[in-house]
């Protein structure tokens, strides 16, 4: 039994799988493939800090509309940002469990990518929208309600201090849960600024403070949605996920016994957590049997997070190329 630590993008969507190798291969053209359990639940702290997050986001823009203040509809927008990805979490997780049916050979594992990818859309649209509302209140200042925004915004600093604490126990094990708890004590943290902010505005009547906090909270999204963004375009189109170096597995694959050269090396993510692999490998003595394409297939799973891999062995006779490009990968 192996654990896979892979990527994901979420800003701190960070995926675990626990991959149970019951592997079974067919035939000579040694395709090895090892199904995932469904991940464990945790389902009760996500659907919790899901619940109240959300109530807190609608209560949150609701006071920061009243109050005037930008900052806590950013906050409002920011805790939203959270509570998608606590959602591509939990759905990802269970999505996983589904097992392929039909056309959807794969199962449903390629809508956590889909999932990231509207997320992070989502929320660059939502920061635009925050940020245009702040710079219009540094030309006209409207009164903000401080005493409002620090009750509001402490309300937060609990609740995502609580969401955290139901997530702190299985952050050590799992890089999801890890990532979630990561997140919401994050939130916390920036809740507490607009707290400052608020009483700074009580005790100094400097209104400008308002917008400049929704503006770092702003930056702070951005850059933590950048990433996301990026990674789940990328995964989209079929890229090398960033989790896995594949000049270190065409090497380990070029290294195993009998191999003398691996070519049409195709690496890709099947979901936000799992990763699948092609390769064709020439050997010239002819298949090494099912014991070695084994021993291959757990060396991938377990030291380069690829969970799912399919190897066409050949002896090299033919003159082959690539059918992409028209050269050897």
């Amino acid at each position: 039994m192996s654990h896979d630590h892979t990527h994901d993008h979420k800003p701190g969507h960070d995926h675990h799988d626990h991959d149970h190798g019951h592997g079974h291969s067919h035939g000579p053209g040694g395709h090895h493939h090892h199904h995932l359990p469904p991940v464990d639940g945790h389902g009760r702290a996500f659907a919790l800090a899901i619940g109240l997050n959300l109530a807190f986001v609608i209560v949150e823009f609701t006071y920061g509309f009243i109050a005037h203040s930008t900052a806590l509809m950013a906050d409002a927008g920011h805790n939203l940002s959270d509570v998608l990805g606590l959602m591509l979490a939990w759905g990802a997780a269970i999505l996983a469990k589904r097992a392929p049916k039909g056309r959807y050979t794969y199962g449903l594992r390629g809508s956590s990518i889909l999932a990231a990818l509207g997320n992070g859309l989502l929320l660059m649209v939502a920061c635009g929208a925050i940020a245009w509302e702040a710079i219009g209140r540094f030309a006209e200042p409207a009164p903000v309600a401080g005493a409002t925004v620090s009750i509001v915004a402490a309300i937060g600093v609990v609740i995502n201090g609580f969401s955290a604490w139901l997530f702190l126990a299985g952050s050590k094990g799992d890089l999801n849960i890890r990532g979630a708890y990561l997140h919401m004590a994050a939130d916390a943290a920036l809740s507490l600024g607009v707290v400052l902010s608020g009483l700074a505005i009580m005790a100094s009547g400097w209104t400008w403070i308002d917008p400049a906090v929704s503006l770092v909270i702003v930056v702070v999204i951005v850059v933590g949605t950048w990433s996301l963004l990026r990674e789940s375009v990328q995964l989209s189109m079929a890229a090398v996920p960033s989790s896995v170096d594949a000049a270190r597995v065409e090497a380990f694959l070029a290294s195993q016994p009998g191999v003398t050269e691996v070519h049409d090396l195709h690496i890709w993510a099947m979901s936000t957590t799992e990763t699948a692999l092609t390769a064709h490998l020439v050997i010239p003595g002819g298949y090494p049997g099912d014991a070695v394409l084994e021993a291959i297939e757990h060396g991938l799973r377990a030291h380069h997070a690829i969970h799912h891999c399919t190897l066409q062995v050949e002896q090299g006779t033919v003159h082959h190329h690539c059918t992409l490009q028209g050269h050897a990968h």
